[in-house]
């Protein structure tokens, strides 16, 4: 079986160009990840690399199918100058380890928290896990393999992340919308969600 991740960095090349910096982070019990930077224009996009090596497990699952399964990896963009966002790799890299860590399958429309500011300053805890395809296209893998899904990743306040589990994803995402937010403001204030 082909290794997986030659084939996902060439992906994200090709969509993202090449990166300018790279780091990696090793987690016991897991495997290494990468988060990969790249910049274009006046946005800067953090890419996890690793995460897609093994495909996610349902945690209620007997037996843990070592070929199907999703295969994913991270995507933030965000605004550069106005905070720290370089370290967001750290938070990043263990969102990617979630799955072989806690047994979670991470899907478009989830919420995922580290529980701490996801750079220094930031008001984000967490981020909305958003449907892939339309920055980097999923890369097919040959059969019997799933293809590895390129998820954005939009920070959300700890406000916004209650509001979420009520209302839902969708809900939260049309208050963005309607409010003209700019989720790549590494800064932003809580859309309002009266």
């Amino acid at each position: 079986m082909a290794d997986v991740l030659p084939l996902v960095e060439a992906r994200l090349r090709t969509a993202l160009g090449e990166p300018d910096a790279r780091a990696a982070v090793t987690f016991l019990g897991a495997d290494r990840i990468e988060v990969l930077r790249f910049q274009e224009g006046d946005v800067v996009r953090y890419a996890t690399l690793g995460m897609s090596a093994h495909p996610m497990t349902d945690p209620t699952a007997v037996v843990a199918d070592p070929v199907r399964g999703p295969r994913a990896e991270l995507v933030l963009s965000v605004r550069p100058g106005g905070a720290d966002t370089g370290k967001v790799l750290r938070p990043l890299a263990v969102l990617a380890a979630s799955p072989q860590v806690e047994g979670l399958v991470v899907a478009p429309g989830a919420s995922l928290d580290v529980g701490d500011p996801l750079w220094p300053g930031a008001p984000f805890t967490s981020v909305l896990v958003a449907e892939p395809g339309g920055l980097v296209e999923d890369l097919e893998l040959d059969e019997p393999l799933d293809p590895v899904r390129f998820l954005p990743l939009l920070p959300m306040t700890p406000n916004e992340a209650a509001w979420k589990r009520v209302h839902g994803a969708q809900a939260l995402q049309e208050r963005w919308l309607n409010h003209g937010t700019d989720l790549r403001d590494p800064s932003r204030t809580s859309v309002p969600l009266e």
